[in-house]
């Protein structure tokens, strides 16, 4: 099963709720694999405390022209969509910051002079947390401006991690990189708070998980601030509120200074392995209710 963990607002707790999932199935003898998506800004690796034993290089083939061969005819930068291909009197000059490695360039080009080289966009690191969990994160190199080819090669690691549970803490928004992360996924569990803003970002977070025909449900973070628009939203659309985490200043310290949910609340232990049954249920409704359609 693949849960993905989202939240159109950064900052809302979609990584404090990801890791105490995980750890909380772990103990349960699940075997569980979490893969932090957030590769501009990773930090699940903080609460779950793996071993980051393995290391593989992130790369993209990006085109190299041979000045020698090419004749600046343009028909390289005619068909680039992304404008990383432009000819500049009678030079080809390439961009690989704009360059979505399609290789479309190469094939068109008439003189064979462009090749395709890797380019290094980033690292996936992996290994085991003490609870057994098989962590693994993408990290995006500084400056780079496009994480969605680290994420999806980190979700290719879920094929050798054999888990029976996967759970993806994705990046807050809705944005190439969000989509990324969710496609695929069995459930999508958006986290929000009951605030204008989160409402707001709720709103394009669940959008996008019917676009991409998901099933999902929301955890309300910090309940007792805001207001109940978050939770009149979710009345209106159909969508499930499956837990609310109170605002504590006990739960904020903890997070704070590097602690699980389970940690700052032991009790929340059975909260998330009840959280997981009913995620299960939801995913097995929808899967009902797809076979009558």
């Amino acid at each position: 099963m693949l849960i993905a963990i989202a939240s159109g607002k950064g900052g809302t707790g979609k990584t404090a709720v990801a890791t105490a999932l995980a750890c909380a199935l772990a103990r349960t003898g699940l075997s569980v694999a979490c893969l932090d998506c957030d590769v501009e800004a990773p930090n699940a690796h903080i609460f779950i405390q793996p071993d980051l034993v393995h290391r593989k290089p992130v790369e993209m083939l990006i085109p190299h022209v041979d000045a020698n061969l090419c004749t600046g005819c343009g028909e390289c930068a005619k068909v680039c969509q992304f404008h990383a291909v432009v000819v500049l009197g009678g030079k080809t000059l390439v961009f690989p910051e704009l360059c979505h490695g399609c290789g479309s360039c190469t094939l068109v080009c008439p003189e064979g002079a462009i090749k395709e080289v890797p380019r290094v966009m980033g690292i996936l690191e992996g290994g085991l947390s003490p609870d057994g969990i098989n962590f693994g994160r993408g990290v995006l190199n500084v400056g780079e401006p496009m994480a969605v080819p680290v994420i999806a090669q980190l979700k290719k690691w879920r094929d050798l991690m054999d888990a029976e549970m996967v759970i993806l803490d994705s990046p807050p928004g809705a944005s190439c990189p969000v989509v990324e992360s969710i496609r695929g996924a069995n459930f999508v569990l958006m986290v929000t708070e009951p605030t204008p803003f989160g409402l707001h970002d709720l709103r394009q977070a669940y959008d996008l998980t019917r676009e991409l025909d998901i099933t999902a449900g929301v955890i309300i973070n910090r309940d007792g601030i805001g207001n109940s628009d978050v939770e009149g939203y979710c009345r209106e659309v159909g969508l499930p509120v499956l837990l609310r985490i109170p605002l504590e200043r006990e739960i904020g310290e903890g997070l704070a200074q590097g602690k699980t949910l389970l940690e700052i609340h032991p009790e929340y232990e059975v909260t998330f392995r009840n959280l997981y049954t009913q995620i299960a249920e939801k995913i097995a409704q929808s899967a009902v209710i797809d076979g009558v359609q």
